[in-house]
């Protein structure tokens, strides 16, 4: 399922013709191998969105090999979805190829496997799980469950959508700020309600009609940088993706990012393949889901994933008395 590729030896020749994920390393001469490479891994500082910079390109090569032998269908289709990716292109479609994946993914034997291995779990209640607070013109939105890092429920998500749509709706409001009470903005999806869809047909009709990521983006069409996310602590899966597509985002020093779903046997489902892809690229993209491993905020800057980093206390606006 992983095929790697020493771009110094003879087996590079061929790389155009594989199908599947691929990993390619050494030394950086060919521009083809580079694009047609699920990425390309360097121990060498590089600026090339195509190349990921790590400590030990064989370490890494390890670690990847064993994740996509435990999630092979995970893999390949997060590689698949990610090549069909067109930054330029409709949101919408992004949003439905990427959904009708994960979709597939959620009724694959990987996803099944996660849910038998975590075991029965109870779903939280959360009074106000998001709160909106109007100041003048600009519309605070923050994500209010601190308790659980603002894991992101159906609850939340519905939540979102109410508040987004309404300042989509309003003409007067001339900017959106998406924050998150307590010690994280959002780190992604409430495990405890995975496995609770009634079927996987109508799980992606929820996503699709129901999309807080397409609110953010018409929003951030419209606003464009006063359109912003500040981030902090935890900034995971659907919250990264969410994030991703606001038109500054800006994250104060302890934030993390990262794209951990390939470990439950799915791919980005909140958006992410699209919003996080048009920030730094398929290949990087591609990187955070099959590695899991997750980047500090001066990563995250020099990817392009986030705009800006301030101090704790500078960007931060609290709604209510949580955090």
């Amino acid at each position: 399922m992983l095929r790697v590729v020493d771009l110094s030896g003879p087996s590079s020749s061929d790389i155009g013709s594989l199908p599947g994920v691929v990993v390619a390393h050494g030394p950086l001469v060919n521009e083809s191998w580079f694009n047609t490479a699920t990425f390309t891994l360097s121990e060498e500082p590089c600026a090339d969105r195509r190349v990921v910079t790590v400590d030990s390109v064989p370490e890494t090569v390890a670690e990847l090999t064993e994740r996509c032998r435990r999630w092979p269908h995970a893999s390949a289709v997060c590689d698949d979805v990610l090549r069909t990716v067109d930054p330029a292109g409709a949101t919408l479609a992004g949003v439905v190829n990427e959904s009708l994946a994960y979709s597939t993914l959620l009724a694959g034997p990987e996803f099944a496997r996660w849910l038998d291995e975590r075991g029965p779990a109870r779903v939280p209640v959360s009074a106000d799980p998001v709160l909106a607070q109007r100041d003048e013109n600009t519309v605070h939105v923050r994500f209010n469950r601190p308790q659980r890092h603002n894991a992101f429920s159906a609850d939340t998500r519905a939540a979102l959508l109410e508040a987004l749509t309404v300042a989509q709706l309003d003409p007067s409001v001339t900017a959106i700020v998406l924050g998150g009470n307590g010690p994280s903005f959002c780190s992604g999806g409430d495990l405890a309600e995975f496995g609770t869809f009634a079927d996987p047909a109508s799980a992606h009709l929820a996503r699709t009609r129901h999309s807080p990521a397409l609110v953010l983006d018409a929003l951030t069409a419209r606003l464009g940088r006063a359109c912003r996310a500040e981030v902090h602590g935890r900034v995971l899966g659907s919250g990264l993706e969410l994030a991703a597509f606001c038109g500054w985002v800006q994250a104060r020093p302890d934030t993390v990012f990262g794209l951990p779903e390939l470990g439950l046997g799915l791919i980005p489902g909140a958006g992410g393949t699209v919003s996080v892809t048009r920030r730094i690229g398929r290949w990087r993209t591609a990187y955070l889901v099959l590695s899991g491993r997750t980047i500090d905020a001066e990563t995250a800057s020099a990817w392009g994933l986030v705009d800006a980093v301030s101090p704790r206390g500078r960007s931060e606006t609290r709604i209510g008395g949580d955090g």
